[in-house]
């Protein structure tokens, strides 16, 4: 078995790559076997130069095996163990020892920055062996616990290091701090709106579904990209599940516990949004895991992207099957959309006239599905704000940061009540545990069934006004739901709020 490992990614999974290295006589030439795509057999190339460049010359005809062979290799992750099982064949190094390497090298013999280092850490510390990674990955390697890696500025330091001629230090673990960035929008410089402000601390808090409704320009998404300066930080546990997704697709690490924020553009396709392709990389639901996704001019994206959304947003993941096989990621985003009233925009708006016919405002309002709609817990008017308002000196209201700090009281407290049952936040609540923990007065079951026969909530559209009236008493510090906690859940119904808008204006269902 060989001692010089690498990887593969399969998902959010690294699986183990052993190179085995066989030099015979003959005219030179370098061959890689093991299903390598493009770039790993551009690695020759890299290897030989980067080799070269400290005195290791390549003699006779080189076959290199990546095992096992019917797992599919792809990217630069495997040149630095190519290197090494190269200079190991030629007796220039023995590692004596299993490990695992992964970088891709320059011409000079300097280690890049690679994609899948956390995973790959994770499989270090499980299979109990070393990892050495290039010194800009040294940050992602350092938030996960108990494994042992190092931190390699170039081919020739990893080299001594493995005769005994240089000593790398170990990464030691470091945590970023638990302070959060600071965001550019603050909730203290949007005036008015007080009610599409108070929908979203309720979203933020208990991690609802939200969609806004109104005219340009009346700062849906202003409001939207404020919502992060009042996501509270991430836990532990939520930031290694971040880290582990953004390293599988080669994203930057980001230090600190702020959020991730993904605005999607509504000419993306449903791959770009759930993932998949060739390399089966994930999309944008899951870049957006235990953050925020913000989707603008919500009906203007096609209408498979949209259905696609549906399972993930009720099951917090996502699968992406191919021919080749099946992978999941994590998706348990925060979904935030954005719509106009109708096709021009001023539908209902007291300023500007519309000019959309009721054909019109079928077709534009058929474009989001009942089912899509009933995943959706807050739904909000946002309306435009009158000139004067515009240009009064007032101030608008609450700080992001005051704000954050009534969403972080009720999350602590919806961690504490649910941490037994492996939930973290209401919204996450299945139905069976949802109907036997609830916490109501006397006097709510009675209110809640006058209010469905007018109402056409379905089971899951009750299931969620339920959530949402636990996360409205949780920033309250009430321990049990009262009639006024469900009204107010009530209110950000599509059944009642959206379509009370629409038939007062109207818009006909």
């Amino acid at each position: 078995m060989s001692e010089i490992c690498g990887i593969a990614l399969r998902g959010t999974r690294a699986l183990t790559v052993e190179v085995e290295v066989e030099i015979t006589g003959g005219l030179f030439s370098i061959t890689v076997v093991g299903l390598p795509d493009t770039a790993v057999k551009e690695a020759r190339e890299r290897v030989r130069a980067s080799l070269r460049g400290i005195g290791v010359a390549l003699k006779g005809r080189i076959a290199i095996n990546l095992a096992p062979a019917d797992l599919p290799k792809e990217g630069a992750l495997l040149d630095l163990p190519m290197a090494i099982g190269l200079a190991a064949a030629a007796g220039r190094v023995k590692t004596g020892r299993k490990a695992i390497f992964m970088g891709e090298l320059a011409l000079d013999g300097r280690l890049r920055w690679v994609r899948g280092v956390v995973p790959a850490a994770i499989l270090a510390r499980e299979m109990n062996i070393p990892l050495f990674v290039p010194r800009e990955n040294e940050a992602e390697v350092a938030l996960v616990d108990g494994v042992e890696a190092y931190a390699v500025e170039n081919l020739l330091s990893l080299l001594m290091h493995l005769r005994g001629e240089l000593c790398i230090p170990r990464i030691e673990k470091r945590l970023p701090k638990d302070e959060v960035l600071e965001i550019d929008t603050d909730f203290e410089d949007i005036k008015g709106q007080f009610a599409a402000k108070r929908a979203l601390e309720i979203a933020a808090a208990g991690h609802h579904n939200l969609l806004m409704t109104g005219s340009p320009g009346s700062g849906k998404t202003l409001l939207a990209r404020a919502m992060r300066g009042i996501m509270p930080p991430m836990s532990d546990s939520e930031m290694m599940e971040v880290l582990l997704v953004h390293s599988t697709a080669g994203l930057q690490f980001e230090p600190g516990r702020t959020r991730p924020f993904r605005s999607v553009h509504h000419t993306a396709s449903s791959v770009a949004i759930c993932g998949g392709g060739a390399s089966m990389k994930p999309g944008e639901v899951s870049l957006a895991d235990r953050g925020v996704l913000f989707l603008d001019e919500f009906p203007e994206f096609s209408r498979d992207v949209l259905e696609a959304l549906r399972e993930p947003l009720q099951d917090g993941t996502i699968t992406i099957s191919r021919a080749a096989g099946s992978v999941t990621y994590p998706a348990n985003v925060l979904l935030v959309t954005a719509c106009n009233p109708c096709p021009c925009g001023f539908h209902g708006d007291p300023a500007e006239h519309c000019r959309c016919t009721h054909g019109d405002l079928d077709r534009y309002r058929r474009k989001l599905s009942g089912p899509i709609l009933d995943r959706i817990d807050l739904h909000v008017t946002v309306p435009r704000l009158s000139p004067e308002e515009l240009i009064s000196l007032g101030d608008g209201g609450e700080s992001s940061a005051t704000v954050r700090g009534r969403v972080e009281t009720a999350r602590k407290i919806q961690q504490e009540r649910w941490r037994s049952m492996g939930y973290q936040c209401n919204a996450e609540l299945p139905e069976r545990v949802l109907r036997r923990n609830l916490n109501m007065e006397d006097d709510v079951r009675t209110f809640l069934a006058d209010t469905m026969k007018r109402a056409r909530l379905s089971g899951r559209g009750y299931s969620r006004t339920l959530k949402v009236a636990r996360t409205v008493a949780d920033l309250e510090g009430s321990e049990s739901i009262a009639v006024r906690h469900v009204a107010e859940s009530l209110s950000y119904r599509e059944e009642l709020a959206f379509g009370n808008y629409g038939l007062k204006n109207g818009w006909k269902r």
